[in-house]
């Protein structure tokens, strides 16, 4: 890695990564269908099935590769910004509601959007910009103060009060041992409900993708002399920069998050490709633009308040423990059921 370094400097190595990780996510989130929208809409439902079951192959197969790399000493990721910097639980609460009510209005959340747009689809497109646009304005905007006043509210500090367990502790093995048996569990509900083969390896992939982002930074970091952040797979913030460098600067700051959107979008239009789904999708008027664009919005503020979406909080900050994190990921499941179940009790929706 210090040779790498040497010859290409971390920017560049920093953003051949999140090209590389944005690379698998995408092909494997595209080939599994991974979306936490449909797996909450079938447990509101109460038929769990075989949405579910990605999302619990991809969650579990993130946290059990990233905390076994722990124990083993591979991997420290205690000076991540999602563990060692103060965090917000009034943030993780109140965004992860929002974010969770705007993934069921817009059908999907910032990741399933990118994904989706890769085969052409302009509601996701659409609905994608607003989200990143929204989140801008929560950043830097005129909707910074909104989203500080709201984060303010209920804080927590960074370190150890933020980190459900960490590899200090004596029942951590155990904890380990634990993970491992939910993932063993998850591939058994994934058999039971028959979900194929290709589609419960490519949502393994997806947790895959998530362990790797953490473990290339890592490594990047261990060898640089410079200060390199911990980061893995995340869209709002990324998307907002990316699409702020784009309109700002000729001269594009190479980064992971830059490597990883135009990842994402290449791997998931390479599926979309060899499966022939590329074409173009528009509002109809079964899927009115106003609710994509109330959910986008709802998503975009959300996802900054939370500290990330329902791959950044969820997968990648839930992967490595953080309580945050886990509080807004239980938050995005509670604000999609409801929402789910209100859409529900006033007409119809359509089926996940």
């Amino acid at each position: 890695m210090e040779e790498l370094i040497d010859r290409y400097g971390e920017a560049r190595l920093m953003l051949a990564a999140g090209g590389g990780v944005g690379l698998l996510f995408g092909m494997a989130a595209a080939h599994s269908r991974f979306c936490l929208r449909a797996a909450t809409v079938e447990l509101a439902d109460g038929h769990p099935g075989p949405r579910l079951a990605i999302w619990l192959l991809a969650f579990f197969s993130a946290l059990a590769l990233v905390q076994g790399a722990i124990l083993a000493g591979w991997l420290d990721v205690s000076s991540a910004r999602q563990l060692a910097t103060t965090g917000s639980l009034s943030g993780a609460i109140l965004g992860g509601l929002m974010f969770g009510c705007g993934m069921i209005l817009a059908r999907g959340c910032a990741s399933r959007l990118l994904v989706l747009s890769a085969s052409g689809n302009l509601r996701a497109i659409v609905t994608g910009l607003v989200l990143t646009l929204v989140a801008q304005a929560a950043l830097r905007g005129v909707l910074s103060p909104a989203r500080h006043a709201l984060a303010t509210l209920w804080t927590i500090d960074g370190g150890q009060a933020r980190r459900f367990i960490g590899p200090e502790a004596p029942l951590f093995p155990a904890f380990v041992a634990l993970v491992g048996l939910c993932l063993l569990a998850a591939l058994a509900f994934a058999a039971r409900v028959k979900l194929p083969r290709a589609e419960a390896v490519s949502a393994l992939c997806v947790g895959g993708a998530v362990f790797l982002g953490w473990g290339l930074t890592y490594q990047i970091a261990q060898a640089s002399f410079e200060v390199v952040g911990l980061q893995s797979v995340t869209f709002t913030g990324p998307s907002a920069d990316t699409l702020m460098a784009l309109i700002n600067t000729p001269n594009l700051p190479m980064s992971f998050g830059l490597g990883l959107v135009p990842g994402v979008f290449l791997g998931a239009l390479i599926v979309a490709a060899l499966r022939g789904e590329v074409r173009i999708q528009r509002f109809e008027p079964d899927t009115p633009m106003e609710r994509y664009l109330i959910g986008g919005a709802l998503m975009g503020f959300g996802s900054m308040l939370a500290g990330g979406c329902a791959v950044g909080a969820g997968m990648s900050g839930g992967a490595i423990l953080a309580v945050t994190a886990w509080v807004a990921v239980f938050c995005m499941w509670i604000g999609a059921m409801l929402t789910h179940r209100a859409l529900r009790a006033w007409g119809t929706p359509k089926p996940a």
